[in-house]
């Protein structure tokens, strides 16, 4: 009996992925249009929501302008988590690929194609993880 094995299929290009999240962080939390579009949506938790005076609106914008990757915080290479700090307080971001198709319930098999992906960024204050 003879059994077909099929290849792997190629991981994605890190750096593909790094530069749509990036494209997209920008987008959503700076209003700066992306080369080609890219489909996403942003979440913020109810206490960054709830912290007033502004503290939301300055812990999006230092999540779009974030470029401090390393390997600790970047293992994969993708841009798809930070830490900012505003005004002593920690808040994360979090970039997840799905299926575009999905309704948020399978990861992205393509996340290099922008087409196919949706892209959610999470962003809340530390002390909620």
């Amino acid at each position: 009996m003879s059994m077909t094995v099929q290849p792997l299929p190629d991981r994605p290009d890190p750096t593909v992925i790094a530069a749509q999240n990036d494209a997209f962080r920008k987008l959503a939390c700076l209003g700066v249009p992306p080369a080609q579009p890219i489909q996403g949506r942003m979440h913020v938790t109810r206490s960054l929501i709830e912290a007033g005076d502004g503290f939301m609106a300055e812990a999006v914008k230092a999540t779009g302008m974030f470029e401090t990757f390393e390997p600790e915080n970047d293992p994969e290479g993708w841009h798809d988590f930070g830490a900012v700090e505003i005004r002593g307080e920690t808040v994360f971001w979090k970039i997840d690929l799905y299926e575009a198709d999905s309704d948020f319930r399978y990861g992205a098999e393509t996340p290099d194609n922008p087409a196919t992906t949706m892209r959610v960024l999470n962003i809340m204050l530390a002390r909620d993880w």
